[in-house]
């Protein structure tokens, strides 16, 4: 019946070819039908997430949460703002200290005299000297700007501003 069909020149027998295709098919088949299923997942949990929460629309909620997050810019620079102001104070209060006790008189004992520095963060501030002999008590203030001071320092006072600018002392 089919003797000029290009099917008689095969090698083998073309049942083969059509359980093929079937064979493919119904992988395509199977396929399609777990495509569906997952669609029916996705379309369902689109609907949820459309609704939103206690019947407020996606819209409402994406606007409440940028107006949340223009609040919270605003407050962060507000804080920012904040932390700069401190920086500007703290950087003027007095920061660094050195203390040197030592025996302003031979044989007076328990190194009651002392030498303090006390700078801010550029190296600017005060040097307190308290000498104690038998007769009294002196306590004389220096001013030191930027690490130096006008008047000359005593060989104890020098090794506290050394100590408060964290220069290494021996």
């Amino acid at each position: 019946m089919l003797e000029n069909s290009m099917l008689n020149d095969l090698l083998f027998d073309p049942a083969y070819i059509i359980a093929a295709l079937g064979a493919i098919t119904f992988i395509l088949l199977i396929m399609v039908i777990v495509c569906l299923v997952k669609l029916g997942g996705l379309k369902k949990r689109y609907k949820k997430f459309m609704e939103g929460n206690d019947a407020k629309s996606l819209e409402e909620l994406i606007q409440s949460e940028v107006a949340d997050i223009k609040n919270l810019q605003d407050e962060d620079t507000k804080i920012e703002d904040e932390i700069s102001n401190m920086n500007q104070v703290i950087s003027g209060c007095y920061q660094k200290k050195g203390v040197v006790k030592y025996d302003a008189l031979t044989g007076m004992g328990g190194q009651v005299s002392f030498a303090l520095a006390m700078l801010d963060q550029k190296n600017t501030g005060i040097m307190v000297n308290s000498i104690h002999t038998r007769e009294g008590s002196y306590l004389y203030l220096k001013e030191i700007v930027d690490g130096k001071c006008e008047v000359l320092l005593g060989k104890e006072e020098q090794k506290a501003l050394d100590i408060a600018m964290g220069v290494n002392t021996k």
